[in-house]
């Protein structure tokens, strides 16, 4: 269920251990640990404290070591908190042991962003490919964590697939992902035609991504008026959004946005949003939006870099953006060949950006006047396939106004008004 704000915030003691063990993306940081901070606070819940563990390697049982254990629980029952919620990833046995051990409920940084992104899931799609990610994460934890998955109306971590209990029988879960896995296969099916298509009238496609809360869906909304909410907290938007911009006269794109990156995603939502993060894979150039003006944006835009990769889209063109240049954040701000410093709350630097997007997409097309016999109809259904056509005139001929590329003009030039050879014919 969707969190109810008028149910008392959820009360959650935050904990991270950084080990020598574990490596960068398995460790716990300041930064990571303010980021989960702020992730609780868009699920609903309220942090009343916070625990630090260091350790040489994580106890086998309950991750942070029997000692600190007790004094989670101390803490848990002086702020009267119903729930702990690790920065790290937990085993499933170190979650039943720990939920055992404290006497509340115990979540770990994956299980949180699964609960706020079925808050924010709205399209169907969404929701799909959510509650795939939430059995895959629920299956190796059904054995011995619950008799019944029963829902608890408002709690954090507890808006699971459905409005009654799940099941506990695994074969009824895998044939439940099996299905899920069917139906994202149609959403792919349907997007492959949609993509076929684009190519067909060759309409580039530009795919904003980076990192949660970067300014994605007010970039999207400054340039195109997609009116997308877009408010200043982690997972605000899970839905692909895809509009028309017009760079130029003569090139136009499809600009998508696409859901927020953060570290530590859990592997199995990424592999569930693949349906919507694979138009990254097709796009004709990225805009990597990044927040400027937070300290650690290095680290983030290596998140990002590091989830391109994964999804294969790491040789496409792409544009650095730094978002939210309004905001001091040093004297000289980031230029260079690919990169642009906007501000896409108050429309600073938007002219560079379609600039730079229009110098890395423009085709060389053309407005060009063409006049086609009658007996060359044909041509014209291939004008609407391959170009942008504007005007069509029935007379001695059929007049057209176009925006053509350089090979569309070719094929035509015997029709083409004023049409002259290339200077190196």
């Amino acid at each position: 269920m969707i969190f109810d704000e008028s149910i008392s915030k959820n009360r959650a003691v935050l904990v991270a251990l950084r080990a020598r063990s574990l490596s960068p993306d398995e460790n716990s940081t300041v930064d990571s640990v303010e980021e989960l901070a702020a992730l609780l606070e868009t699920a609903g819940g309220e942090n009343v404290g916070v625990v630090l563990q260091s350790k040489d390697s994580p106890d086998p049982r309950t991750f942070i070591g029997e000692g600190k254990t007790a004094e989670v629980k101390e803490l848990v029952q002086e702020m009267d908190a119903q729930m702990v919620i690790f920065d790290n990833a937990l085993s499933p046995s170190q979650q039943r042991a720990l939920t055992q051990d404290l006497g509340v409920s115990v979540l770990d940084r994956a299980a949180l962003i699964l609960d706020i992104f079925a808050q924010r899931a709205r399209t169907r799609e969404g929701r799909l490919q959510v509650e795939l990610a939430q059995y895959k994460y629920l299956l190796p934890r059904l054995t011995g964590m619950w008799k019944h998955l029963e829902r608890q109306e408002g709690a954090i971590g507890t808006r699971g697939p459905g409005e009654t209990q799940l099941e506990s029988d695994r074969r009824h879960i895998r044939q439940k992902i099996s299905k899920l896995e069917s139906e994202l296969k149609d959403v792919r099916r349907v997007r492959a035609t949609q993509r076929e298509r684009r190519i067909k009238n060759e309409v580039p496609v530009v795919a904003i991504v980076g990192y949660t809360n970067a300014g994605k869906s007010t970039l999207l909304n400054q340039l195109t008026g997609a009116a997308i909410p877009a408010n200043n907290r982690l997972f605000d938007t899970l839905d692909t959004t895809t509009r028309m911009l017009e760079i130029s006269d003569t090139c136009t794109v499809l600009l998508s946005d696409t859901v927020g990156f953060i570290r530590k995603l859990p592997h199995h939502l990424v592999e569930a949003f693949k349906a919507t993060l694979e138009e990254l894979e097709y796009a004709d150039l990225l805009l990597h939006v990044i927040d400027a003006s937070n300290p650690d944006w290095p680290a983030q835009a290596a998140v990002v870099d590091q989830l391109i990769h994964e999804l294969g889209a790491e040789q496409i063109p792409r544009l650095e953006v730094f978002n939210k240049c309004d905001r001091s954040f040093g004297d000289i701000l980031p230029h260079g060949e690919d990169r642009v410093s906007i501000s896409a709350k108050t429309g600073e630097g938007l002219p560079q950006l379609l600039q730079a997007i229009g110098k890395r997409l423009d085709s060389g097309a053309k407005r060009v006047n063409i006049h086609l016999p009658y007996s060359e109809g044909g041509a014209l259904e291939r004008l609407y396939l391959e170009a942008k056509v504007e005007k069509v005139d029935y007379s001695e001929t059929i007049d057209v106004v176009a925006v053509c590329t350089p090979r569309t003009i070719g094929q035509l030039k015997a029709y083409v008004e004023g049409w002259q050879p290339p200077a190196e014919f």
